[in-house]
């Protein structure tokens, strides 16, 4: 936070992958983040029901069915459709409230976004509706295609800035750059021109920035572990017999016989988490999963694994985002930690 901080840049940090935990929140707001993000608004509502008062913001492109729901709760939103402003504007009017929008604008991605050669007029008809309080403008990169931020695009948004402010009036207060795709850029020493917010998640929770997934400096890349318990540890054949088909899946088992091995099987699977996004430790390789089962080859592991004994799993950004939604998933925070477990999921946090 102190680095970008004295680059001019605050952080909205981004609460999806915990579901809006008041304990996380706590935790960022602590740390010195400007204001909180999420993309579901049932997320924002549970932040505002458990009494968190920070500055809100939907930054996914709201759903204009949920227009009364996001004016209620959330103090700012990422727009691109005039045609959800103008309900949102409709829905502040009934509450008597101002709303903040923030135009997005597509710089390459291919994800949300006004075509730049349409900004001004989209900046001109938001500024005409009641109740409806234009912030700035964004973008979002290395989402859908990879595209990564870099001195070139972030001076297009820059200059876009510019030229709202030119036309306007300077009304452009929030010019907000991307996602933790963008620290390498913003930490290099590069011209940051007119970005002041980036809405930062991956690189929070794993300490990692999502271009090539390398460690930030300084950050943990372990504060977050997922565990789950055995419940068959037998020695099998490595390779399947009979007919091979598709799995449930849709997948086909690849033909690899390295002979007799120690298969093990975990009480977690696909519908908990991503199988492709854990790492287990050393020892341990992943073979497969189903619905509900993970499959690993623990023979070079250093203990054998007993029905009943845990393994603990690093995770990336999209096993963390699916384990954090299950409901099979138990959430356990420490001050230092967090920890993911594999159970009945009736205690959520504790």
């Amino acid at each position: 936070m102190t680095r970008l901080r004295d680059r001019g840049i605050a952080v909205t940090a981004v609460t999806k992958a915990t579901l809006g935990s008041p304990e996380m929140v706590n935790a960022w707001l602590q740390a010195g983040v400007s204001g909180l993000g999420d993309s579901r608004i049932e997320n924002i509502e549970a932040l505002r029901e458990g009494a968190i008062s920070a500055l809100t913001t939907l930054i996914r492109s709201p759903m204009l069915s949920q227009a009364e729901r996001i004016v209620a709760s959330a103090d700012v939103s990422l727009n691109t459709e005039l045609e959800v402003v103008r309900a949102l504007s409709v829905a502040a009017t009934k509450r008597d409230r101002n709303h903040g929008v923030v135009l997005m604008v597509e710089l390459g991605d291919l994800r949300e976004g006004i075509m730049p050669d349409l900004l001004i007029e989209t900046v001109r008809e938001v500024l005409g509706l009641p109740n409806i309080t234009f912030k700035g403008i964004g973008t979002n990169l290395a989402c859908r295609s990879g595209v990564s931020p870099d001195e070139a695009n972030m001076a297009t948004l820059s200059a876009l800035a510019d030229t709202i402010d030119a036309t306007f009036g300077e009304i452009v207060e929030v010019v907000s750059g991307g996602n933790s795709a963008n620290l390498s850029w913003a930490l290099s020493g590069a011209e940051i021109g007119r970005i002041n917010d980036l809405r930062l998640g991956e690189a929070l929770l794993l300490g990692v920035e999502p271009l090539h997934r390398e460690p930030l400096p300084d950050l943990h890349t372990d504060a977050i572990t997922l565990v789950a318990e055995v419940i068959e540890s037998k020695t099998k054949p490595s390779q399947p017999w009979g007919e091979i088909a598709q799995s449930a899946f849709g997948e086909v088992s690849p033909a690899s016989n390295q002979g007799e091995i120690v298969q093990s099987i975990l009480a977690i699977g696909r519908q908990d988490t991503d199988p492709d996004g854990l790492t287990p430790p050393p020892g341990i390789t992943i073979l497969g999963a189903s619905s509900d089962h993970l499959v690993v080859d623990s023979t070079p592991y250093a203990a054998p694994l007993s029905v009943g004994s845990e393994l603990s799993f690093q995770l990336n950004y999209s096993a963390l985002l699916r384990a954090m939604t299950s409901p099979f998933i138990s959430k356990v925070m420490s001050p230092l930690t967090t920890t993911l477990r594999a159970e009945s999921g009736e205690s959520s946090r504790a």
